[in-house]
């Protein structure tokens, strides 16, 4: 591959401002706020199924359908961020965001509820890779590792905390299915509140004035990534349809019904994946600038996911079991995958790559969970035929092999002579000579 190096680590004062943690911070608190309404309907799932009679396919849509504007959306996010800068664009999706929770806090009829979760998907697609650039603006590339695994890390205390919100506002989820969301629309307010200060701090970052702000979005740079970009977004798209569809929409309908949990225990239960994560995230993150090999990182925390699935549908273990090693997983991979990404192309191609891992993202999101609700449904699984989510759990399963697979074709072409250096510990180096 051929085309401009990337900036030499450090060269434009960037790792050396005192605010880039109070940047980290407020970056956090804002995708905290969205990780938080994003996975605000798994707690609910079963009083939906129970309260309001909706069936699998009906509850996966509200969290499926989330992604349906991301697929034609993603690329123009690359563009904008490029076009406006990553901050201004981290505060207008949040004000999207902060809309979409309220109308799906009404949630009467089903239709807005569905709107609502619509719009917010507008504002999950675009401030999850303004807030990845607008983190890497602030850091050296020595360093963007670490910082973006420790913001990854304080995201998933939103994902945690609202799994964890079946107990500490259980009087919320007693009155009901809405009470529980509501709360997740005044803590989107408080990520707009973040995203607002995220702006002003940005302001006063070096550099901020100048095109540095985003990547450049260039259609033409779609058919000039080589295939370790291709297999490395493989790992994001399958991943992600694994993963998120499971733990977002079904895993606690799923540990009531079949492991007869009651949601007030279910819910911890699952945030143990998150919680799993705010803990090691940032140790793999660390560990993948020390010692390198980081394709057969990915492999390794791939590899975890068809495990979970065997030990939850196959074994009698406690459901704690599979937590923990989704949550070893779900740790490892999003620490290790996203600066990776970054080292396989050139900054001025970054906007586009990663629009383009969005679009295609989004699009699986919407399929499998459209997918395992179909599959319970005609399975008629429920907590009376709690055998009926075997076959969900068996398509996860497969699904989670096809994402190992790309994984190790990553791997195996990173230790061959068209590596980016994924696997050696000096990747800055490697990356300024052979990405593009």
């Amino acid at each position: 591959m051929t085309g401009p190096a990337p900036a030499a680590a450090d060269d434009d004062g960037r790792g050396r401002s005192r605010l880039r943690w109070l940047a980290l911070a407020l970056a956090a608190l804002a995708i905290f706020s969205s990780y938080y309404e994003s996975d605000v309907i798994g707690p609910i799932s079963a009083l939906l199924f129970q309260q309001r009679h909706w069936s699998h396919q009906l509850i996966g849509a509200l969290t499926g359908d989330m992604s349906l504007p991301n697929i034609p959306l993603s690329l123009l996010n690359g563009y904008l961020i490029y076009r406006f800068g990553a901050a201004q664009v981290t505060l207008w999706a949040a004000l999207i965001g902060f809309v979409g929770a309220v109308l799906t806090a009404v949630g009467e009829p089903y239709q807005l509820m569905w709107v609502g979760r619509l719009v917010f998907g507008v504002s999950e697609g675009a401030i999850f890779i303004s807030l990845v650039a607008g983190v890497a603006q602030w850091f050296s590339r020595r360093d963007v590792a670490l910082a973006i695994a420790l913001f990854l890390s304080l995201a998933r205390v939103g994902s945690a905390s609202v799994d964890l919100s079946t107990k500490f506002a259980k009087p919320l989820y007693d009155a009901g299915w809405q009470p529980p969301l509501v709360l997740g629309a005044v803590i989107a307010g408080v990520g707009v509140v973040a995203a607002v200060l995220f702006l002003i701090i940005d302001s006063k970052r070096t550099g901020a004035a100048t095109t540095e702000a985003g990547p450049k979005f260039q259609w033409s740079d779609l058919w000039s990534f080589d295939w370790s970009y291709w297999y490395i977004l493989g790992v994001h798209v399958l991943y992600a349809a694994v993963f998120f569809p499971f733990r977002q929409t079904f895993a606690i309908m799923y540990l009531q019904h079949a492991k007869h949990l009651t949601n007030e225990a279910a819910g911890p239960v699952n945030s143990g994946v998150f919680v799993t994560a705010v803990c090691m995230t940032a140790f793999f993150g660390w560990l993948a600038d020390r010692v390198g090999h980081r394709a057969l990182m990915l492999v390794a925390g791939t590899l975890l996911l068809p495990i979970t699935f065997v030990v939850l549908g196959a074994t009698d273990l406690s459901p704690w079991f599979s937590t923990a090693l989704m949550g070893v997983s779900w740790a490892l991979v999003p620490a290790v995958i996203w600066p990776s990404t970054t080292f396989l192309v050139s900054p001025r191609r970054l906007g586009t790559a990663l629009g383009m891992i969005a679009m295609v993202q989004n699009f699986g999101l919407w399929a499998s969970n459209r997918a395992a609700g179909w599959i319970a449904d005609v399975a008629q699984a429920s907590d009376t035929n709690p055998a009926g989510y075997d076959s969900m759990l068996w398509y996860f399963g497969l699904l989670s092999l096809t994402a190992l697979g790309s994984a190790l074709l990553l791997w195996r072409r990173e230790v061959g002579p068209h590596g980016h250096g994924l696997e050696l510990v000096d990747v800055g180096r490697r990356a300024a000579a052979a990405a593009a």
